[in-house]
């Protein structure tokens, strides 16, 4: 059964911002300028956060920062995190290197729902170089409006994904 995505998506505008979660940012430098207006807004929709850095345009090396987002939502202290970098794609990599993260580069909304929706995504990525922020405001809705899908055939998907870890 597809989406009409047109019809998703002009309703996924209009939707409020989810009841607050805890949530955790990170960034790397190149993300660094994008991550206090994203940080800006999840407070004013009353999320909980927790800034894991970098916190200036010093260069640092992704991983570590995702290192950090990353133990925050494995440790339970945060249910999903957000991950900025200048494309999107390094900190996508490095939180699916960790068991447990299921990380999304998303930079439409369509795929920011999806991702939860259907593959129970908990760290969302997005590149600053790459988008602005208005449309980084409808990603993060999409994200944090979406929950996993209760039919079987997404949640067998995911225990695949989860046996692919150990391997």
């Amino acid at each position: 059964m597809s989406t009409n995505r047109r019809v998703f998506l002009g309703s996924l505008a209009a939707a409020p911002a989810k009841s607050p979660m805890k949530l955790v940012i990170g960034s790397d430098h190149a993300g660094f300028p994008m991550k206090g207006p994203v940080m800006e807004l999840l407070r004013s929709w009353g999320h909980p956060l927790t800034d894991c850095g970098t916190y200036s345009t010093d260069p640092v090396d992704f991983p570590d920062i995702a290192r950090k987002v990353t133990a925050e939502i494995l440790a339970g202290r945060a249910a999903r995190g957000i991950l900025v970098c200048g494309t999107g794609v390094g900190a996508c990599i490095a939180g699916n290197k960790v068991r447990g993260i299921r990380a999304a580069l998303c930079h439409d909304t369509y795929s920011a729902h999806q991702s939860v929706e259907h593959d129970d995504v908990n760290l969302l990525c997005m590149g600053a170089w790459i988008i602005g922020i208005k449309l980084a405001e409808e990603i993060l809705k999409a994200y944090l409006n979406a929950t996993f899908s209760t039919s079987e055939e997404f949640r067998r998907r995911v225990r695949k994904l989860g046996e692919m870890e150990k391997l």
